[in-house]
């Protein structure tokens, strides 16, 4: 009876060891299947040749400028997208509303301006639920775009945003507004006639520009604004923007 009762906890013993096994084997396999899953990339351009293009601003500090570039965008009738932190909205909750309120359109920026890159998918989709709620709460609305903070698009970024349901957003021109040598020529420079890039000359048909709430930035979009519309640009949401994807002879 003694032999017996020693050989049936060897075979629980063992029984318990295979278990463990395939449960690790079931679930290595299904972390490698998401691992390796496609991801969606960034949109950061529109196909279209149409003359629309779309201005992002990204906040996460430099609340002092909005007013000044409400004030702008109202001048130049343009829509435009501001992508806010969630702590940023947190802290500024009237100057949200007063966003929304002027007809911009308010998106996911994360909640703490995070490296996307060096977290896991889930601490990823933290930051950027927590923002939503936040957004939600203040103005109405729930976000589903993502202008993931430095522009990184690493797998777990893109993974994280797709599994919520966002799209992922970059961009086309950079006004590089945030370095202290960007003066309000050189950014509009950037956007009005960009520079020639691995031997490609941006297309403005489409584009995104990304910019930052800065003192040069307030002065440079007063004439980023007047110098397209009179080349016969006009400026929307991204929401409405990606309705011209594809519209229009795309293939010159």
């Amino acid at each position: 009876m003694f032999i017996n009762l020693k050989i049936s906890r060897r075979l629980l013993s063992l029984g318990g060891i295979f278990f463990l096994l395939f449960v690790g084997a079931v679930v290595a396999e299904r972390w490698i299947t998401t691992a390796n899953a496609p991801v969606s990339q960034p949109l950061d351009q529109i196909q279209t040749d149409q003359k629309i293009m779309a201005i992002t601003i990204n906040i996460d500090w430099g609340e002092e400028y909005i007013p000044a570039i409400l004030d702008e965008l109202d001048k130049g009738k343009a829509k435009v997208t501001f992508f806010v932190t969630g702590r940023w909205a947190q802290k500024n909750p009237e100057l949200l509303k007063e966003i929304s309120r002027r007809g911009h359109q308010i998106e996911n920026h994360g909640y703490s301006h995070p490296h996307p890159d060096q977290l896991s998918v889930a601490a990823n989709q933290v930051e950027i639920k927590k923002t939503e709620n936040i957004i939600e709460q203040i103005i109405g609305k729930k976000t589903h775009l993502y202008a993931p903070p430095y522009g990184e698009k690493g797998a777990s970024g893109l993974r994280a945003a797709k599994e919520l349901g966002y799209r992922t957003i970059l961009w086309t021109l950079d006004t590089v507004d945030w370095k202290p040598e960007s003066t309000p020529g050189v950014i509009a420079q950037r956007i009005v006639n960009p520079a020639v890039r691995y031997g490609i000359k941006p297309q403005k048909e489409g584009a995104i520009i990304l910019m930052h709430p800065k003192e040069n930035t307030v002065k440079a979009l007063s004439v980023i604004l007047q110098q397209l519309a009179l080349e016969g640009y006009n400026f929307q949401t991204l929401d409405e923007l990606i309705t011209y994807d594809q519209s229009g002879d795309t293939t010159s």
